[in-house]
């Protein structure tokens, strides 16, 4: 799973998700963008403490929904270190809302939510595909989501997103082949300080419970959980996938299965 030496791009880089799979890319040697749209000190800190572990970040502003900032996030990149090799399309956004309610959302919020979990995502790969040929191959990962896949979500314009994210991961697969790789991880429930502010202490012990006892693993998805399989997509183990979809959900998408021991 080598990353040593390579230049990686992480958008929403600085927090939850994005800081562990920041930290660790780092951790085996990768050379870090941490991008953020408005969280500069999280992501501040989590260079910081990159750089006190040893490895090497640097954190960049841009709104993936911006193509003129993803250009620009792309071409900072290339200019600190010269080239790209890892793409990581973390950012993303959501909007709570029942799915039994079809009055919950209006058309602005699936454009936002679209603007940038999907063409945020697009715009992206089109900033770095030019400077991954030029080093001769590269490897980007679709941060989606369990919701992509089941249709179960936060809201029905999240899921629907992820699921334009992994059928969006097909066709760059297909067209950036063969000199670049691109793959979706798709998690199940995560938590994350953003998930436990959103739902409360209380709603947020809860959901964590619930996937001890429901899940065929009797566990909480965790951020490292996740960047672990991240890291793998990104480094030589994974040089024969491409237009993969991977859940790493402790096992959630197969359903309950009460016979399965402790």
């Amino acid at each position: 799973m080598s990353v040593k030496d390579k230049v990686a791009i992480v958008t929403g880089g600085g927090t939850g998700l994005g800081a562990a799979v920041s930290t660790r890319l780092a951790a085996e040697g990768a050379r870090v963008a941490v991008n953020y749209s408005r969280s500069a000190a999280d992501a501040e800190a989590c260079c910081t403490a990159i750089g006190h572990a040893g490895g090497e970040a640097v954190a960049i502003q841009a709104d993936v929904a911006s193509d003129a900032d993803c250009r620009r996030l792309a071409a900072e990149a290339l200019e600190r270190w010269g080239r790209i090799d890892i793409l990581v399309n973390n950012a993303g956004i959501t909007r709570f809302a029942d799915q039994a309610d079809l009055d919950a959302l209006d058309a602005e919020d699936f454009v936002d939510i679209y603007r940038v979990n999907v063409v945020g995502a697009y715009q992206m790969v089109r900033a770095c595909a030019p400077a991954m040929r030029a080093a001769g191959k590269g490897a980007v990962v679709n941060i989606s989501s369990i919701a992509g896949v089941t249709g179960i979500g936060s809201s029905m314009a999240y899921a629907a997103s992820k699921g334009a994210l992994n059928t969006m991961t097909l066709s760059l697969a297909r067209s950036l082949a063969p000199e670049i790789r691109v793959n979706a991880v798709c998690p199940g429930f995560i938590g994350t300080r953003w998930f436990a502010d959103e739902l409360g202490p209380e709603r947020y012990a809860a959901r964590v419970k619930q996937q001890e006892e429901t899940t065929l693993l009797r566990r909480a998805g965790r951020p490292e959980d996740i960047a672990v399989v991240v890291l793998f997509f990104c480094g030589e183990g994974s040089d024969h996938i491409t237009g993969e979809t991977l859940m790493p959900d402790a096992g959630l998408h197969l359903g309950f299965a009460p016979h399965v021991a402790r």
